[in-house]
């Protein structure tokens, strides 16, 4: 019997995509650094991002830039990155009505809320003040877990966080990070969110059920039978 509902963040619950454009762009011009080594070397640094290796935006910046002979200016570091915490807050200002209603239901009918999203702190900077908040049981952000998806740690973490067993848990994500595998393999049920994607990007991933539009969850069998209960 289903317990609890887990969530991925972007992509699942908020997007940063509108009309196939970021809602949001930031420039890092003010760091004097070639835009495509940049890129490469944020990659690069990912899973540290993530699992909080690097305390903060500012010190990724600042490591960047010294495997570049650069000397870090400290302005232009604080500038970037308030201009990064800004797009990013716009997400959460945009909540899609369908996602708040499905959460309303889930939770008007006694399921637990969580939330599991890969995440670096200034990508969740706006989450406390934002509408979603209030409907989570426990929230579990990579960078303070020290663990990231697809890791079955950070799934079996936020089971017993919640006080759920993975068998009585259901994930939902946009299969970003491997998420899906993980959940599966942590014991969870894994159910593809493909609302907020672009057909060939949700093509992509197969073997888990697809869920066009949030309340598609209410139809899934595991659900369905526990909400109409």
């Amino acid at each position: 019997m289903v317990k609890a509902v887990f969530f991925d963040l972007y992509e699942t619950l908020i997007t940063e995509w509108k009309d196939g454009r970021k809602k949001a762009k930031y420039s890092i011009e003010p760091l004097r650094i070639d835009k495509k080594i940049y890129k490469v070397e944020w990659d690069l640094r990912r899973e540290c991002r993530m699992n909080g290796t690097f305390p903060d935006h500012q010190s990724v910046l600042r490591d960047i830039l010294y495997s570049q002979g650069i000397t870090p200016n400290g302005e232009a570091i604080d500038h970037v990155h308030q201009e990064r915490v800004a797009a990013k807050s716009i997400p959460f200002q945009e909540i899609d009505h369908q996602v708040i209603e499905l959460l309303q239901t889930l939770k008007f009918n006694g399921l637990k809320l969580g939330l599991i999203s890969n995440a670096a702190p200034e990508e969740v900077d706006a989450w406390e003040t934002c509408e979603l908040a209030d409907y989570f049981d426990e929230v579990i952000f990579s960078y303070e877990a020290r663990v990231a998806k697809p890791q079955k740690e950070i799934y079996r973490m936020a089971c017993e966080k919640l006080g759920v067993t993975p068998q009585e848990s259901v994930f939902i994500g946009d299969g970003g990070s491997d998420e899906l595998r993980g959940a599966t393999e942590a014991g969870m049920t894994a159910l593809q969110a493909i609302w907020f994607l672009q057909p060939m990007i949700s093509d992509r991933i197969i073997g888990y059920p697809k869920l066009k539009k949030p309340q598609d969850l209410l139809e899934h069998e595991d659900i369905k039978s526990f909400t109409t209960c």
